[in-house]
């Protein structure tokens, strides 16, 4: 272990000093030290005597050209040795980094997000990091505000806007509603589907309280069409496995849609339909990672893409 007095000493010698000292002792000779350092051997003599003058001490006795260490060079250069090992270890620890070694992220998602989009950016990243640990769970916003707050989780993409004083809420991209039915049905035939030909079909719907409730309501009201539903429903998967099979006809989010895939469902854009945002979602206090932020640029890449299909 260094001692406090040797720690003084070498806190009075620059980088540069060190440096110097170091390869003179490693190479025995101020012309070895210059090659090795790539200066001129003037320059090194002159540096020695500096850190000599400086430091009051004689480190090397002058032997016809050679250069031979007190016992005080070769503790001054026990401890350099020590402090070159440290340095190396940040190197390495810096190295390790870039790749994510050490790095960890626990990831929060809504459902919806989770089921195609999360995990190919997750892929891409673990590609880009590929020592890192990523922990990832599907949650509803109630657990998502617990567990930011409670540090049990970095970062969290959701589906809708999260508003608490101690989280801070970024929209990285959007989403839309479109419509999901069996391949057979005769919405396969068409590019696009209105509200009031959704609501003239048997309608798996959702509750008022969700986004896509909320607009069946709005269009219901809008065409002075009642809605035909029989079924009801909370899950957007649920609602495509339904769809399917055969069950009628449903109001969806992109994300879900574009990710269920099935050969007895199909999907098409709904004419003017609502668009939403989705979010980042982290704890005020806690730093973005690099990890972190590389994973969101590419949830913003996927929630793009998605877009541009429908």
């Amino acid at each position: 272990m260094m001692s406090i007095t040797n720690c003084y000493e070498l806190t009075h010698m620059n980088l540069r000093q060190i440096e110097v000292f170091r390869a003179v002792m490693i190479t025995g000779s101020v012309t070895g030290a210059a090659h090795l350092l790539s200066v001129s051997q003037p320059g090194i003599s002159r540096m020695l005597g500096h850190i000599e003058l400086q430091l009051g001490l004689t480190l090397f006795q002058r032997l016809k050209g050679k250069l031979r260490p007190t016992p005080e060079a070769q503790t001054l250069y026990n401890q350099v040795v020590q402090v070159y090992q440290g340095v190396k270890r940040i190197e390495d620890c810096a190295r390790e980094l870039k790749t994510g070694g050490g790095l960890a992220l626990r990831l929060l998602a809504s459902p919806s997000i989770s089921l195609e989009i999360l995990p190919k950016a997750v892929a891409e990243t673990t590609a880009q990091f590929p020592d890192s640990n990523i922990y990832m769970e599907t949650q509803l916003v109630r657990e998502i505000v617990g567990q930011l707050l409670a540090g049990d989780s970095d970062l969290a993409i959701a589906s809708l806007p999260i508003d608490h004083p101690l989280l801070q809420c970024k929209p990285i991209g959007k989403w839309s509603l479109c419509c999901v039915f069996n391949a057979g049905h005769h919405f396969a035939t068409r590019r696009t589907i209105g509200p009031r030909d959704i609501l003239n079909e048997r309608l798996i719907a959702f509750s008022p309280d969700t986004p896509q409730g909320k607009a069946i309501g709005q269009w219901s009201a809008e065409v002075n069409l009642p809605i035909d539903s029989k079924i009801e429903v909370r899950s957007g998967q649920v609602a495509c496995a339904l769809a399917a099979s055969g069950s009628g006809v449903s109001v969806v989010d992109t994300m879900t849609a574009h990710a269920w895939r099935h050969p007895n469902l199909a999907f098409r854009p709904i004419t003017k339909a609502p668009t939403f945002n989705a979010y980042e979602i982290r704890n005020v206090s806690t730093a973005p990672s690099l990890i972190s932020n590389f994973l969101i640029g590419k949830v913003k890449e996927q929630l793009s893409s998605v877009r541009g299909i429908l």
